[in-house]
């Protein structure tokens, strides 16, 4: 099947003009790294997507795959592997070989934000992206996110109002065909603060597992 038009942003996107100016000065610094719009991960016959904010500045931004080169992959990753959603060795590089099984991985925000934090305007010019991407699968029946934010993007990307469907640390709802399971963000601000505990985290993909059934 085809994808979709629009599942990806170009990596020179132009939508956001302080997006746009952030990317130049990290250009100027760093001109080996990836430094553009990042693009999903994945399995196309994806049946779970998990949703994130943004590329960290020196993790996806760097590297050009989301989640790998800082904290929230290094926990991300191996918790996917222990469900069955991975196979190779995760080796925090977009060349380590890894591959999803089953599942695919997308951000709300596809350029890296100055601090990590995309402002709402962003957020809502990149949810054509986030939509398209969803309608892109055509197995997917669950979608996890990270982060209130992209809680909240999910949900008004599938057309519904966020105050019928609030975010709450493994928190489920149906909005249509998908089932939709919030998390907090597996961020090391979360992780450090023991918001978020590594045992939290598994317990969101076990409930997503049991739901999909056995690994295939």
């Amino acid at each position: 099947m085809p994808e979709s038009p629009g599942a990806e942003a170009p990596r020179d996107c132009a939508l956001c003009d302080r997006l746009v100016e952030y990317r130049a000065l990290i250009r100027a610094a760093h001109p080996g790294w990836y430094n553009g719009a990042v693009p999903s991960f994945g399995d196309p016959a994806a049946r779970l997507l998990i949703v994130g904010l943004a590329p960290g500045v020196s993790g996806a931004n760097r590297t050009g795959r989301p989640f790998t080169g800082d904290w929230a992959g290094d926990l991300l990753y191996p918790t996917l592997a222990k469900f069955g959603f991975s196979k190779g060795i995760f080796d925090a590089r977009p060349d380590d070989g890894l591959e999803l099984t089953g599942a695919m991985i997308t951000n709300a925000v596809r350029c890296v934000p100055p601090r990590n934090k995309p402002v709402g305007a962003e957020v809502t010019r990149c949810r054509v992206f986030l939509a398209a991407r969803i309608a892109a699968l055509p197995r997917l029946i669950h979608i996890v996110t990270l982060g209130k934010i992209a809680h909240d993007s999910t949900v008004r990307a599938l057309g519904e109002r966020v105050a019928a469907h609030p975010f709450g640390h493994n928190a489920s709802s149906r909005i249509g065909g998908y089932t939709i399971t919030a998390s907090y963000h597996c961020s090391r601000y979360n992780t450090n603060t023991r918001r978020l505990t590594p045992a939290m985290f598994e317990a969101v993909f076990a409930g997503v597992r049991e739901g999909l059934g056995a690994a295939r």
